[in-house]
């Protein structure tokens, strides 16, 4: 694999503080469960198409097990990316499409249906996405994690047609 750049440190420390400040939070009950519902889950847009990421629990900027979810209006795809640690990723709302590999190509991409589950190798370059629906993928991870761009002249996201 050729050498790749980490996303700037401004844009880790933007997305930190609107992701990991604003997680979905729900006090334990008296026996210790967190319950959320889909209408406390605080979504954030910090990257400028549309593409929207919560946590839900946990906190990926440090050591420990973080569930987060990422929702992708149609037709937003991320750009070829990897992360420092395995991912685990379950498909809760539409088709989202999954590619492999430097080659951003949205036409290559595996399409994978709702309940569907994909574990992304650490350092294992991806892309996903939607493309005619809405997507919402929950994200599984032990922090702290961190999203290297292949290309990080062409940022994170891209609107496909």
């Amino acid at each position: 694999m050729r050498a790749v750049s980490s996303v700037t440190g401004s844009m880790i420390a933007l997305v930190a503080l609107i992701l990991f400040g604003t997680a979905a939070r729900s006090e334990p009950d008296a026996n210790g469960f967190v319950r959320i519902t889909p209408d406390q889950i605080n979504w954030k847009s910090p990257f400028g198409v549309g593409a929207a990421m919560a946590v839900i629990q946990g906190d990926p900027s440090k050591p420990g097990i973080y569930v987060i979810r990422v929702k992708f209006p149609p037709h937003t795809f991320s750009r070829p990316h990897y992360h420092i640690e395995d991912r685990h990723v379950v498909v809760l709302q539409g088709t989202w499409y999954a590619g492999t590999g430097e080659t951003f190509d949205p036409d290559k991409a595996v399409g994978l249906k709702p309940g569907s589950y994909m574990m992304h190798p650490a350092r294992a370059v991806h892309w996903d996405g939607a493309k005619d629906e809405e997507v919402i993928l929950q994200i599984i991870g032990y922090g702290p994690t961190d999203t290297v761009l292949v290309k990080p002249a062409d940022g994170m996201f891209t609107a496909t047609h």
